[in-house]
């Protein structure tokens, strides 16, 4: 499942379309909506900490969780020049351990996607309602079916960059419901135009919505809703992206 190793070092580059700040604010909108205005919070799949700083900026005392020592790295870099106050742990989401409870538990990002099968995600969402305060709230967001069979499937993303640049090949099985990324980076080294080449290869699954309610009620938690993603309006077939609510429900 360790990913990320190359691509750390140019993530946030070729990220940097991403809106953190109205996805932040949106995110910090449900925590509030449920109760939680403070407090301890988990990111699970945290990254190079994007969104673990801005719930930091906004009050919470958080702690974030991620597989990549890569991306991790920078992340404590990032936690250094702002000053704030976050812990963060190399773990895999599927065994991550905590000191206590918590008063929520978010991923973004489509980090769940990279669960591959049913009973490891069943495994995760046990943890989170393990780790979670009495009524604590999981939110988290995942890519669709409809996304990868549809707008990702034989796709190819380029993006050439003085600093760097990739390419990006992907693959969708619609029996398995699985994705394959092929990620070449070219990153210049050295003077004279020379370039490193770096490849990696990325795994994630889509979950049909009624898959994932159902391994969250095994794992003991409350479904509450599900959104499409950055509204308050229920998923339609066409969603590229849901964000999903639950709850503990007892241990």
């Amino acid at each position: 499942m360790e990913t990320y190793r190359s691509f750390a070092q140019v993530y946030d580059m070729f990220m940097d379309d991403i809106d953190y700040d109205a996805w932040s604010i949106y995110l910090i909108g449900l925590l509030r909506e449920y109760g939680v205005n403070e407090g301890l919070v988990l990111e699970l799949g945290c990254g190079t900490g994007s969104m673990t700083q801005r719930l930091a900026a906004s009050g919470y005392d958080m702690i974030g969780v991620d597989l990549s020592d890569d991306m991790l790295e920078i992340a404590q870099e990032k936690k250094i020049q702002s000053g704030l106050e976050i812990l963060y742990l190399q773990q895999d989401m599927r065994g991550f351990e905590l000191y206590g409870t918590v008063r929520a538990v978010v991923s973004v990002c489509d980090s769940l996607n990279y669960i591959l099968e049913d009973e490891e995600l069943l495994g995760v969402f046990s943890l989170v309602n393990n780790y979670l305060d009495p009524g604590g709230v999981f939110v988290f967001d995942l890519n669709t079916v409809y996304k990868y069979e549809t707008l990702m499937g034989e796709q190819t993303i380029a993006e050439n960059r003085e600093e760097a640049s990739f390419i990006w090949d992907n693959y969708y099985d619609r029996e398995s419901m699985r994705n394959e990324y092929e990620l070449a980076i070219f990153i210049p080294e050295g003077a004279g135009g020379l370039y490193r080449k770096y490849e990696e290869v990325h795994y994630q699954r889509a979950y049909p919505l009624p898959r994932i309610i159902r391994l969250l009620e095994q794992a003991g938690m409350e479904f509450v809703t599900a959104y499409d993603a950055f509204t308050r309006d229920q998923p339609e077939p066409e969603s590229e992206r849901i964000c999903v609510i639950a709850r503990e429900h007892g241990k």
